[in-house]
């Protein structure tokens, strides 16, 4: 499976970023594999509106089936929705610690958006809208 993380460096090792739109990297790790690649999404960084929705389109396009953040706004959520990606929130520390909670199936998965501009400053705890799950 494809799983994706939010970071702000392009390395396993850097830390989660909760903000979706706004990360500074994707790491994008084949779980089967463990071969990972860091996907560069600062184009969008500086933009008034759309972060969210452009990096969201961003990870369908990858083919990413599982993301891993803090926050994700409403109209970034129906783009990766629409692209079937599960998206999974409550993890913190580095970008390592988040793929071994992932694996553990102790992150949440996110049941709806949070309000537009949440990510901007919010931290990564589990926002409204969560719920724990198991994934597959």
């Amino acid at each position: 499976m494809k799983l994706a993380v939010t970071s702000h460096g392009p390395q396993l090792h850097s830390a989660l970023d909760p903000r979706f739109g706004r990360a500074r990297h994707f790491i994008v790790v084949d779980t089967e594999t463990g071969a990972s690649t860091a996907v560069d999404n600062s184009a969008v960084l500086d933009l008034a509106q759309g972060a969210g929705i452009q990096a969201g389109r961003r990870i369908v396009e990858l083919g990413v089936e599982a993301l891993v953040t803090g926050h994700v706004g409403p109209k970034a959520l129906a783009i990766l929705r629409a692209g079937r990606v599960r998206i999974y929130t409550g993890a913190s520390g580095a970008v390592a610690d988040a793929l071994e909670l992932f694996r553990q199936g102790r992150l949440a998965c996110l049941d709806s958006a949070d309000p537009p501009g949440a990510g901007a400053t919010a931290g990564a705890s589990f926002p409204a809208g969560t719920r724990r799950t198991q994934h597959s």
